[in-house]
């Protein structure tokens, strides 16, 4: 049994990327309340590499305002209320469009919730090796992305130093280096 009934939901916004919904629920004392949910599509997150290089994007986050750098990520267009790409597929096409890079083999890392107290989205985290560069194929929204290789000690330096402060990068770096 859940926590946490829903007994009622209205949509209070959507566009092409997400739904906000008001839910009404009851708790396991059988008070009610309610809550605010932002539901997107998964995602996945690309972690590009040729050896002892990895491949991030900078581009302006405008929600806050400045620019960040952070590994490859987005979701498929189209696929809130429709069927979502397998998530391999969804990473690869991430990987060219961001970057140009294409990978002979993608390989699954984890899961990652972006923010499970408001969001329902969830992203598949991968590392891609066998790496070839192309042309990139960004959205008009990425018109200002760019991308640079950088090592490992540098991808280190700039989250302690704060130039990385994406939570899904910094996550997936965990990941990457926790399995040695």
């Amino acid at each position: 049994m859940d926590p946490i009934e829903r007994v009622g939901s209205r949509v209070v916004y959507r566009n092409a990327w997400m739904i906000v919904r008001e839910d009404d629920i009851r708790r396991p004392d059988g008070s009610v309340g309610i809550y605010g949910v932002i539901d997107k599509p998964t995602y996945a997150l690309v972690m590009a590499t040729d050896g002892d290089r990895f491949r991030l994007v900078e581009q302006f986050r405008y929600p806050i305002g400045v620019r960040r750098w952070e590994f490859p990520q987005g979701t498929a267009p189209g696929t809130l209320d429709g069927e979502e790409p397998p998530p391999a597929e969804l990473a690869a096409g991430e990987l060219r469009e961001e970057t140009g890079l294409r990978a002979t083999s993608m390989v699954v890392l984890g899961q990652l919730d972006v923010a499970p107290g408001m969001s329902s989205q969830r992203g598949w985290v991968f590392l891609a090796t066998g790496i070839t560069e192309g042309d990139h194929e960004r959205e008009v929204e990425e018109q200002d992305m760019h991308s640079e290789w950088f090592t490992g000690e540098q991808i280190d330096r700039m989250i302690v130093d704060g130039t990385i402060t994406d939570a899904q990068t910094m996550a997936a770096w965990m990941m990457l280096r926790l399995r040695g």
